[in-house]
């Protein structure tokens, strides 16, 4: 009886880079799109940002590159983690930890607002995050619901830092960066800023839209919003509790001198008065869960 040669394996028609098979697109940009991924041997799902690096100046570039020297220096629970980064002479190809839950914003959308103990949860895990950021002396500069990814866990992963940079104390950053909801009163007023206090200030308005599933501060138009932003006035719900109507009063400070800060002070005699360590922060909200995870339950 006559054997028959071997059946090749069937081509995988399927686009690869590195070690892992591309899948779907699941988000797009002017000169990116990001593919979810799944590396060959082990089977993990990753999303895959894939950058046309021909399409962007000198500046942008410039940026890009930045982005992705923080994003190497980032590794905490509650940050989109930076796995690799793989470079052709065309395109760069940043190989990201996958959120399968989506935007906060997206929630929101489809769910309305949260209950407190489930906003306090997740506000304690954005805190967490943003302050490790500051203490490496990194400031975002873009803290929105759209750039709040959630896992498959609902834990918060803070996403997107294009806009982010260093920060040095005693030299102020002078770019207006970030969605004009959650932008700070003195980027409006083309104040020249420290950095961590525009941050602060883009917790107040997330903690807010988490709780009362709207933004503290709106327009018609950006002529409408500013004038908002620069009053600082805002509606405090009926269901809000008092806790956490407090906690906002300490975000949503005009005057960014007194603003709170979340640096880590080097003890309790050296403290500022308004310097508010995220735990401490998130102490205001009881019952919240460590930072890094979402009970099950």
């Amino acid at each position: 009886m006559l054997r028959g040669r071997p059946v090749p394996p069937a081509p995988d028609d399927q686009p690869h880079v590195g070690n892992y098979r591309l899948l779907k697109t699941i988000g797009k940009g002017n000169f990116a799109k990001v593919k979810l991924a799944r590396h060959v041997l082990t089977g993990k799902e990753v999303a895959v940002k894939i950058i046309d690096k021909t399409q962007l100046n000198s500046s942008s570039l410039q940026k890009l590159f930045r982005e992705v020297r923080i994003m190497k220096v980032l590794n905490h629970p509650n940050i989109v983690k930076l796995f690799e980064v793989i470079e052709t002479e065309k395109t760069l190809y940043l190989v990201m930890e996958y959120a399968s839950g989506g935007e906060v914003f997206d929630y929101l959308v489809a769910h309305g607002r949260m209950k407190e103990k489930e906003a306090r949860a997740k506000f304690r895990q954005i805190v967490s995050a943003v302050q490790y950021c500051h203490q490496k002396f990194i400031v975002h500069r873009d803290l929105k619901a759209e750039n709040l990814l959630l896992d498959a866990d609902m834990n918060i992963k803070i996403a997107d830092f294009g806009f982010s940079n260093e920060f040095t104390l005693g030299s102020k950053l002078d770019t207006f960066c970030g969605s004009p909801p959650y932008a700070a009163p003195e980027l409006f007023q083309g104040k020249k800023y420290d950095g961590p206090e525009v941050d602060v200030w883009s917790l107040g308005v997330i903690l807010y839209t988490l709780v009362s599933g709207s933004l503290p501060f709106d327009g018609q138009n950006l002529k409408e919003l500013r004038e908002r932003v620069l009053r600082g006035k805002y509606r405090i719900p009926f269901y809000m509790s008092t806790d956490c109507e407090n906690l906002l009063k300490k975000f949503l400070i005009l005057n960014p001198s007194k603003r709170g800060t979340l640096e880590v002070s080097p003890g309790p005699a050296h403290a500022a008065p308004h310097t508010l360590p995220g735990i401490l922060v998130c102490s205001t909200l009881e019952g919240s869960p460590a930072p890094g995870s979402t009970p099950k339950a």
